[in-house]
């Protein structure tokens, strides 16, 4: 404890020192703008809290993933697995739930399209104009899926100047990258074509299938974590007018990822131990290809995007913008939940959507208000299966149901297959293969508006609303014969005989906001938000027998879950816009808060958990320091847990899991000509983040800790470039001391009392070069 708040307090030291820099030299922050209210504002008039980052400062830090992002940014979290698996926590929400039956928390936007599905919401970052960070609910303007705040990703758009560059890397683990862009064209049609192609080994092992395995001969799996990603973007613009401007959008990514290493914390690989960051023998199923689909371990996942955007200047008060879009997504996740060499707990995910979408709105500037009236429509189809396969013998002695006194796996690393004893040599295997499935379907109709009114030149008062209504049918469908040896299913699921169960509703919500913007002086700005989220109401239907033994759908409805918003802050520019700051406070009441848990078949369902508080802080700021030097850095407190409340259940009083309590960032570029020909640039990144719990219960499984303590990571980049001919050479290394840590815990495995951990990447090291042509 007194380590992190003796870190904490060098942050703020560090935050506070930083306006008392000298004012050298004529540089000053460049000033960002953002698009979070539907128009083109300074970062520092708009009054919600926001962090935003143009491509240059992700180009110099070398960001190109999401988790990555999140390490720099105050308030936000986000967990990879796999691009199948992303989780996405602001402010101690997580949305990550594959379940087509449940709504997202997160929105993450593409282009301005709500991309937020977990499973087709992770996309590679290259050829990137600008992210925006927007904290708090922002249904108002973002939609419902905005219910604590929303991640908006914007791609850099085609010009009428000729400009290309390419980047190439490669680093240790056999690291390979290859990402570019070209844009031109002339006055009335530009294009612009980028793309991004990355793999690297796995960097953690797998036996499994070697030799001195206990599954030697068997398939030889790849080593875990690899990564093969491939991304393209073709896209036009047409102008043909000064008040006219279509954009195009095809987006394109297909991955082909290894297994995760879902590695078992009880018992061990053969000639192994139970470290995370060891290696593992994962075989997954020997019937692989005949029940997934899928001969080995990983993803297979492929996202496509369209996206068309009309922007027409009627006049110079008046704009009218509208958004159509459609994204399909097919994704198969095969894994090993078990994460041994026994034939034990192997699942897949197979999951697909589609979605379309379109946002009509129209803005009217005037002397003192600004008018934003609007409608939105979004319809989804999606669904999840997810078949299990396992031997019969093996599932039942590993989970103790046998009595026979035999362990999972012997000390040497042999699995005890007892299928041969138990049938009188009637069988040697009894393999066992189910599947559960379940189906969402969704149309959601808003409207909305929002105005902002100047009282005064000091003050601005924001008021908006947005009406949604919304149809949902959930489905479900099971397939879970009887077992030879149990004489019933092997997990606890009633067989739908092929049926799809369903269910339908449909709700309606209203979702105000309030802001309040003051001008201290031309530098500093107050404000003030109060502001209401929701998620939508749940319906989770899965199969039950009535009192005849007839199939029937067990629907239960969880109600939406409420947030109501309260947040002051201030954002501000000083010494000349050599340092720029914010700062804020906040405080958010959850009514019906609603849980993903896992059920004794290893299925997520979600639960009502009562109400719950957060309350936190957060700041950053920038600065320039000389001809050479600038700073960066943030920090975020947050605490957030469910209510410590008789009314709500047992999880009364736990910490939101994936969030910690603190976070921060600091870093420091640096750049100095060498010559008139070139330059040295260099950047140092520290991040920190308190301990977490990985599960909503926030104890141990089978006596171990599901939780991570806190970890400090450095990433590191040196390099020379050219002034005026567009090249740069860098070397770069992330996780630059090899810090061991842990991205999840528990997992599937957990919910059979076998407790898996995930571990975070290791020291990543290479060149990078890269070459502009155009202008630079």
């Amino acid at each position: 404890m007194k380590t992190k708040y003796t870190q904490l307090a060098m942050f703020v030291a560090l935050a506070l020192s930083q306006p008392s820099i000298a004012q050298e030299g004529d540089q000053e922050i460049e000033k960002i703008t953002v698009t979070a209210q539907k128009r083109v504002q300074s970062i520092q008039d708009v009054p919600v809290t926001i962090t935003a980052y143009n491509g240059d400062f992700l180009e110099q830090l070398g960001i190109t993933e999401l988790d990555v992002l999140s390490e720099i940014t105050p308030g936000l979290v986000i967990q990879e697995q796999s691009p199948n698996n992303p989780g996405f926590v602001i402010r101690g929400i997580t949305s990550d739930s594959g379940s087509s039956q449940i709504a997202p928390r997160v929105s993450v936007y593409y282009n301005g399209v709500d991309v937020s599905r977990s499973r087709g919401s992770y996309f590679e970052l290259f050829d990137i104009e600008r992210i925006e960070v927007v904290k708090g609910p922002q249904a108002t303007l973002f939609g419902t899926a905005a219910s604590v705040g929303a991640l908006s990703v914007i791609t850099a758009k085609p010009q009428e100047e000729f400009e290309a560059g390419v980047t190439l890397q490669a680093g240790n683990f056999s690291a390979k990258t290859l990402r570019g862009f070209l844009t031109g064209g002339n006055s009335k049609v530009q294009g612009r074509f980028a793309f991004s192609y990355r793999e690297r080994d796995g960097f953690i092992d797998n036996i499994a299938g070697q030799p001195g395995s206990q599954t030697a001969g068997g398939f030889d799996q790849d080593d875990l974590h690899a990564i093969d990603r491939i991304a393209f973007r073709p896209s036009l613009r047409f102008t043909p007018n000064d008040s006219l401007t279509i954009d195009l959008i095809y987006s394109y990514e297909e991955d082909d990822d290894s297994g995760t290493s879902f590695k078992n914390g009880l018992l061990a690989p053969t000639g192994g131990n139970t470290s995370p960051f060891t290696f593992a023998e994962l075989s997954g199923s020997p019937f692989s290809q005949e029940v997934f689909g899928k001969p080995d371990l990983g993803i297979e996942r492929e996202v496509e995007d369209l996206n068309l955007t009309i922007e027409w200047a009627i006049n110079e008060n008046l704009t009218f913008t509208s958004i159509s879009a459609g994204r399909s997504f097919e994704s198969l996740e095969v894994f090993d939940a078990d994460g041994t060499q026994a034939f034990f707990l192997e699942f897949a995910e197979d999951a697909e959507g589609d979605q379309f979408s379109q946002e009509v709105r129209v803005i009217h500037t005037g002397e003192k208000l600004t008018s934003i009236v609007g409608a939105s429509y979004f319809t989804e189809d999606g669904n999840q299966s997810v078949p299990f396969s396992t031997e019969e013998s093996i599932f039942l002695n590993c989970l103790g149901l046998l009595g026979s006194g035999l362990p999972c796996i012997n000390d040497d690393g042999s699995v005890n297959l007892l299928t041969s004893v138990l049938t009188q040599g009637a069988a040697q295997i009894l393999p066992y293969h189910a599947e559960f499935a379940n189906f969402g379907d969704n149309d959601a109709l808003s409207i909305f508006a929002d105005f902002t009114y100047q009282v005064n030149d000091k003050l601005e008062l924001t008021a908006g609303i947005r009406f949604v209504t919304e149809d949902r049918t959930s489905g479900f469908r099971a397939s879970a014969p009887n077992s030879v040896l149990a004489g019933a299913p092997l997990l606890p699921v009633v067989d739908t005989g092929g049926q799809i169960l369903e269910a339908s509703d449909d709700f309606s919500g209203v979702l105000p906001r309030f802001n309040a913007l003051y001008s201290l002086n031309k530098e500093t700005n107050l404000y003030l938000t109060v502001s209401k989220g929701r998620r939508s109401d749940v319906l989770d239907v899965s199969s039950t027998l009535d009192g005849n033994g007839n199939v029937i759908a067990d629907v239960t409805r969880v109600p939406e879950e409420e947030i109501l918003n309260y947040e002051v802050g201030v954002k501000g520019t000083g010494l000349e816009r050599k340092v720029n700051y914010a700062f804020s406070v906040f405080y958010q009441d959850y009514s019906d808060f609603q849980v993903n848990l896992q059920d004794d078949a290893g299925n997520f369902f979600t639960a009502n958990a009562g109400s719950a508080t957060n309350f936190g802080v957060e700041s950053d700021v920038r600065a320039i320091i000389g001809s050479n030097f600038e700073l960066f850095a943030n920090i975020a407190y947050i605490e957030a847990e469910i209510d410590d409340d008789s009314n709500n259940g047992d999880l009364a009083g736990n910490r939101f899991r994936l969030q910690p309590e603190f976070t921060a960032s600091a870093g420091v570029f640096y750049n100095k000509p060498l010559s008139s020909r070139l330059s040295l640039n260099a950047s140092l990144v520290y991040t920190y983040r308190s301990d977490v719990f990985f599960e909503p219960e926030n104890a141990p499984i089978a006596g171990l800790d599901i939780s991570e303590d806190e970890i400090s990571l450095v990433n590191a980049r040196i390099g020379i470039g050219s002034i005026n001919q567009g090249w740069n050479v860098n070397l770069f290394a992330n996780n630059l001391f090899d810090r061991e840590y842990l991205v999840d815990a528990g997992n599937t495995g957990g919910a059979f009392g076998n407790p898996t951990f995930v571990a975070g990447p290791p020291r990543f090291y290479g060149i990078e070069v890269t070459k502009k042509f155009g202008q630079f």
